[in-house]
């Protein structure tokens, strides 16, 4: 046990004494910050008044506070959402870097077993990215409560950070099976920056999911990250959507909250069927299972006795 925790506190410690590699694994999150402060606020608060409009004369029974804070938690699960592909993706890439400098013989031939050789790598990254998200959930957590509170218990929070958790260990078991195909860091560097680019649309960061034809919402919600998305999403906002029925009284029979989940992609939505969220997680815990299988299979190839 001494040697895998001493490998995997290695691991560690090459992650987070990179400061720069910590920046670029957040690199997705500020610049969904960043295209928030400049228009996506403005996107998304567009499409909640234009939702807020079909339920005619009722909302205006509601807070304009709730509305920012609806747009507020919109942005903040979006920043997980994405930090949660980068930043274990980021973590991982040292099992990459130390296949071309020839470390992982180094290691291999030490009386490390392989499989604990292989834990250490996964286990590292997942810490890293369930430190790192928490800690975004954490920070945003505190500045909504400043600017107005969350309007959340403390039920809801643990849950809300037990998703994550569930995001950060399922995203490090998939990017396990795909880094194993890396021979250089540089084809692993290329394959990140494709990844940013695409982790914000894929999620729902930029553009609601919902706004997006059929077989482009099948496609984005077969990764595990926009269920998990989806799920906090659902978590942090039940706050708000209490205090809006609250506003409107029940008059409107649940129609708005109806209205939301369409434009807000408060559900996953795979082959024209929408998914509740006890489903999105058990479909995100199928597919870390085949990928911890995947992974050990072919890492035990791969750590073979040099």
């Amino acid at each position: 046990m001494k040697k895998f925790m001493g490998l995997t506190k290695r691991n560690l410690l090459i992650y987070f004494k990179d400061k720069p590699a910590i920046v670029f694994s957040l690199l997705t999150s500020l610049i969904v910050l960043v295209l928030y402060l400049l228009f996506l606020k403005g996107t998304f608060e567009a499409s909640l008044d234009s939702a807020l409009a079909e339920a005619g004369e009722l909302s205006s029974l509601i807070r304009s506070e709730d509305i920012s804070l609806f747009v507020n938690i919109i942005l903040l699960t979006g920043m997980m959402g994405s930090a949660m592909i980068t930043v274990p993706y980021s973590c991982l890439t040292t099992i990459v870097k130390d296949r071309e400098n020839r470390i992982d013989y180094d290691i291999s031939a030490t009386p490390v077993k392989r499989w604990q050789i292989i834990l250490s790598y996964y286990t590292a990254a997942a810490i890293s990215a369930c430190v790192m998200t928490g800690a975004l959930l954490t920070l945003g957590i505190i500045i909504l409560s400043v600017n107005g509170g969350l309007l959340l218990g403390a039920a809801e929070l643990l849950k809300a950070y037990g998703i994550v958790i569930l995001g950060s260990v399922s995203a490090t078991g998939i990017f396990m099976t795909i880094m194993i195909f890396f021979k250089t860091a540089q084809s692993a560097s290329a394959f990140f920056g494709m990844l940013s680019a695409a982790a914000g649309f894929v999620i729902g960061a930029f553009i609601p999911i919902s706004q997006f034809s059929e077989g482009v919402q099948t496609f984005c919600n077969l990764f595990p990250a926009t269920h998990v998305t989806v799920a906090v999403r659902n978590t942090l906002m039940s706050g708000v959507m209490e205090s809006f029925e609250a506003s409107i009284g029940g008059m409107d029979h649940g129609m708005l909250s109806k209205m939301l989940n369409e434009s807000f992609s408060f559900h996953a939505k795979m082959f024209g069927n929408e998914l509740q969220i006890g489903e999105s997680v058990f479909y995100v815990l199928i597919i870390s299972a085949v990928s911890c299988l995947i992974m050990i299979y072919a890492y035990s190839k791969t750590y073979r006795r040099k």
